[in-house]
């Protein structure tokens, strides 16, 4: 495996393996590599000849009171996982690499797509993620990119950015993946202390609640968020931020039953620990 650290360095990497005809993904991480991640790196494995991973905290999509600071950071210990899932080469830049200038290129979606959900209350945080997630693109040229349905906002908003600017990569969105007892992986999980993180398995449960009433047959999207949102509300240590549903493709908002499929997504805090989940109804 090979550790990149320049942009120079990667995109002449890039170039010999497209010369050669090989396909090139891509799995673009912010790190504290867990099983999540691992997944998405061994899918990316099997399925390209080449697999690049990068390992950047992007500091332009958080807040200037979210946890840039604090976000856990283990670079030794993400490539040997990395290297171990069948990653060929790690991208780690630090941040003057990939933002060189004081005065910014921005790569923005607009529209009620980056204003729902996690966006109503991060209202830059999908301008960095879009701006990042361009910035990898046009360095690696990526047949394929791996992202995980965990964070269903940003995929839809990824979506609809390769759509709408033409980028020639195709999406593979894999599913959550959970801890035992159903928690989604997450690398602020240790944040949690030993009743939060009790707690916080609420969120799967109540999920699961929305799942097992559209299977008995409702419709009503109301009515299974209702459910969802009383379920965490009666958990004393969960501070719920939304509990919201919209219709997939592009988080259209729904009507109050509906045919197709539908996301039911969540976040809590728990303690100081913003949690997000969600369910897609009617795969």
């Amino acid at each position: 495996m090979i550790l990149c650290t320049d942009v120079k360095g990667l995109r002449k990497l890039v170039k010999d393996t497209g010369k050669k005809g090989k396909t090139i993904g891509l799995v673009p991480t912010m790190g504290a590599l867990h099983e999540g991640h691992i997944s998405l790196i061994t899918a990316c494995s099997r399925e390209n000849d080449l697999t690049i991973v990068s390992i950047f905290v992007n500091p332009v999509q958080f807040g200037p009171n979210e946890d840039f600071g604090q976000y856990p950071r283990d670079l030794s210990g993400d490539c040997q996982k990395a290297e171990a899932a069948g990653a060929d080469i790690i991208f780690a830049p630090d941040a003057g690499s990939l933002y060189p200038g004081k005065d910014m290129t921005w790569v923005e979606t607009t529209g009620d797509i980056v204003k729902v959900l996690c966006g109503r209350t991060r209202p830059i945080h999908f301008r960095g993620v879009t701006t990042i997630i361009a910035k990898l693109f046009n360095i690696t040229m990526p047949d394929k990119a791996y992202f995980g349905q965990k964070d269903a906002q940003q995929v839809e908003v990824i979506r609809k950015m390769v759509n709408d600017l033409f980028f020639d990569v195709e999406l593979h969105i894999m599913p959550i993946v959970r801890e035992q007892d159903g928690l989604a992986k997450s690398s602020r999980n240790i944040y949690l202390n030993k009743e939060e993180r009790q707690s916080a398995l609420v969120l799967y449960k109540s999920l699961k609640c929305a799942q097992s009433l559209f299977l008995q047959g409702e419709k009503n999207l109301q009515t299974i968020c209702s459910a969802v949102h009383d379920m965490i509300a009666a958990e004393p240590l969960g501070s719920i931020e939304y509990v919201e549903s919209y219709l997939l493709p592009g988080l259209i908002p729904a009507n109050e039953e509906f045919n197709g499929r539908a996301l039911v997504a969540v976040a809590v805090r728990f303690g100081t620990t913003r949690l997000i989940d969600n369910v897609i109804l009617g795969e």
